[in-house]
Order: C-alpha cells, then sequence, then structure tokens
C-alpha cells in the first residue's frame, strides 16, 4: 500500500513538472514572437510624439537619447536637431499624483526653456474627465505651448498658478504640471548644461 501511494506521488509530481516545463517553454516562445512587434509599435508612438512635442528635426532623436537623474528616479532626454543646430528637447517625464496614479507625458522645449509643445503618453485617469488632457480629447494641453515655466506658473489657478484646469478634474491637471514640472527642472538643472544650450 505505501509503495503504491509512494508510487503515485511521483507520477503526480513528474506530470506537475512536464506539464511547468511545457508551459514555461510556451510562455517563453510566446516572449520571443511579441517582443520584437511591441518594441517596434513602441518606438513608432514615442516618433510620432516625438515629432508633436519638438520643431522640424532631421536627426533620429531616439538615437540620440540619454538619461537625467529626477527625484530618485530617471527621465528620458530626446535631443532634436536640424543639421548640427540643437532646434529642440523633449524629455519623458511622469507624475505619480494622477488619480489614478502614475501617468508619463512627453514635453518639449526650445533652447532657451520655453515649452514647444506637450504629449500625454500613457495613463488611466477617468474617461470624459481626467483623459481631457490628451490631444485627441480636447485642446486643454495646448495652453502650455509657448510658454516659459520660468514666469508662467505651472500650477493651477486655484493653486495660485496660471494652469487653467480641466473641468471636474483638477487632480488630473495638477498632475500633469507636476510632470511638465519635472521635466522644466530637468532640462534647465541637468540637460542645458550637458549640451552647452
Amino acid at each position: 500500500m505505501a509503495s503504491k501511494m509512494k508510487s503515485t506521488f511521483l507520477t503526480m509530481s513528474l506530470t506537475l513538472l512536464i506539464i511547468a516545463g511545457v508551459a514555461s517553454s510556451l510562455l517563453a516562445y510566446v516572449y520571443t514572437l511579441t517582443k520584437g512587434p511591441i518594441e517596434e509599435a513602441n518606438k513608432k508612438k514615442k516618433i510620432e510624439a516625438l515629432s508633436q512635442v519638438l520643431p522640424e528635426f532631421d536627426n533620429s532623436p531616439i538615437d540620440e537619447s540619454f538619461k537625467v537623474a529626477s527625484d530618485g528616479d530617471s527621465l528620458i532626454v530626446y535631443v532634436g536637431k536640424k543639421g548640427d543646430e540643437i532646434v529642440g528637447v523633449a524629455v519623458e517625464t511622469y507624475t505619480k499624483e494622477g488619480f489614478s496614479g502614475l501617468f508619463t507625458v512627453m514635453a518639449g522645449f526650445q533652447p532657451d526653456g520655453t515649452i514647444y509643445n506637450t504629449m500625454i503618453l500613457q495613463h488611466l485617469e477617468t474617461p470624459g474627465l481626467g483623459d481631457k488632457m490628451e490631444k485627441g480629447k480636447s485642446d486643454w494641453s495646448n495652453q502650455f505651448s509657448g510658454k516659459n515655466p520660468e514666469t508662467y506658473k505651472l500650477k493651477v489657478k486655484k493653486d495660485g498658478g496660471d494652469v487653467d484646469a480641466i473641468t471636474a478634474a483638477t487632480i488630473s491637471s495638477r498632475a500633469y504640471c507636476d510632470a511638465i514640472e519635472r521635466a522644466y527642472n530637468a532640462f534647465m538643472k541637468e540637460v542645458k548644461t550637458k549640451l552647452a544650450i
């Protein structure tokens, strides 16, 4: 009886081991199949965002990107050039202050620090409210274009700043300002020095 139980236990263990091995092999195969297309889609999305937030450029900002430290994390910086001249710098920034937590924004700056344009990359904000920060849903984010944070306070008017908040989505508006301010601070403190602009 004991030997029969031992044999059943070994058979079950071996079967479980085989199933786990097959499942992990299938997962690895699917990962290998989808890794390239996912990376290509993400690169395409970044190129599209860069073309929206930077003045016209003729280089590949993704190939000239680098990281800078920010609040214990890092931001990715993309340099847009026309010939040898830097026409703008885009900073992939983030905030953790959104209504639904973390979201990411691409902020483009002219060499003097003036905001050229901004674009939301990823968020989980409330549909119909906080998602109005997206370009396709409203023109709310256009108010940042052409403003220099040196004189334009990146806070909602309710908090003493210059930014009109999205109606019924003040938290999302504050968070967007937080992300842009983080990008601007990194641009002014580290990027301008590194690029000598």
